[in-house]
């Protein structure tokens, strides 16, 4: 296991897509804020520059497939769909209002550039799964990518998805744990240790990197790469709340409701202290 990350100094555009999630916060006064902020260097690499997407046509057949099975971080996703222009940025401002279209969890058939339904957690790669599978059986070179959460994958159903991916060699399938130690209820070595992490996922026959989750370049580099025969895990250990210094690896920033101001002003203003380091 790596035991430290090389903690790089946020980018603007890392800044801003963060300034997204801090926007969506303040339309809903609420959010998972810890769990979205540690996606948000993972979803850029792959909508910059991994996925094969159209905005303007969602349900395009030659597309790669995307799925948040940590459908409670949506947050940053839905920032980079904004971005990428599935939908107006206005959306944001209304995150869980009854007239939005951007809920708590990511909706399939709701909101343009979500492949599945997700917020029940350990469903995610079974889909994900059954997509690649399909997509071999059909011959397409589309690549199907399912994020999942390090406190997610404390349940079952994951390794018996996992065990038919590396049983079916799914070299189209990518794995991405985002590994920020921190799950709702504590940490997790204290709730459910994973480690060894890399040998769980190698027993199940998938070939297994790690990067620094908040590196961009590695994690480029590792998703560039020519796939061999068998699925990919890529751990990113990353930081719970990342960027926003008062919520860094701090449990009690997974979810808040009742935000007030002060509190996306301080946000806000944490960001701004990342961009002058």
């Amino acid at each position: 296991m790596i035991n430290k990350i090389s903690n790089p100094p946020l980018d603007e555009r890392s800044n801003f897509l963060r300034s997204l999630v801090v926007r969506a916060l303040k339309g809903g006064n609420r959010g998972h804020i810890g769990s979205s902020m540690s996606l948000i260097e993972i979803l850029r690499v792959l909508f910059d520059d991994i996925l094969k997407f159209k905005s303007n046509d969602p349900s395009w057949e030659d597309r790669d497939r995307l799925i948040l099975s940590k459908g409670h971080g949506c947050l940053a996703l839905y920032a980079l769909l904004a971005d990428k222009k599935f939908f107006n940025f206005s959306e944001l401002d209304k995150f869980c209002h009854n007239d939005g279209m951007l809920g708590g969890h990511p909706e399939r058939n709701k909101i343009p550039g979500v492949e599945a339904s997700t917020g029940a957690l350990g469903h995610g790669l079974s889909i994900g799964v059954g997509m690649a599978l399909a997509l071999k059986i059909r011959k397409k070179s589309s690549k199907v990518f399912v994020i999942v959460g390090d406190g997610e994958i404390n349940e079952g159903s994951v390794w018996e998805a996992a065990m038919c991916a590396g049983n079916h060699n799914l070299e189209n399938l990518i794995v991405m744990i985002d590994y920020n130690k921190i799950q709702s209820y504590g940490f997790t070595e204290e709730v459910a240790d994973l480690e060894p992490l890399v040998d769980k996922w190698k027993a199940f026959n998938f070939n297994v990197t790690e990067v620094d989750g908040h590196n961009i370049e590695e994690i480029k580099s590792v998703l560039e790469k020519k796939s061999s025969k068998k699925p990919l895990a890529v751990i990113c250990h990353t930081v719970k709340g990342k960027g926003i210094g008062f919520a860094e690896n701090d449990p009690k920033w997974h979810h808040k409701s009742n935000l007030e101001d002060s509190d996306i002003e301080d946000m806000y203003k944490s960001l701004e202290v990342e961009i002058q380091k």
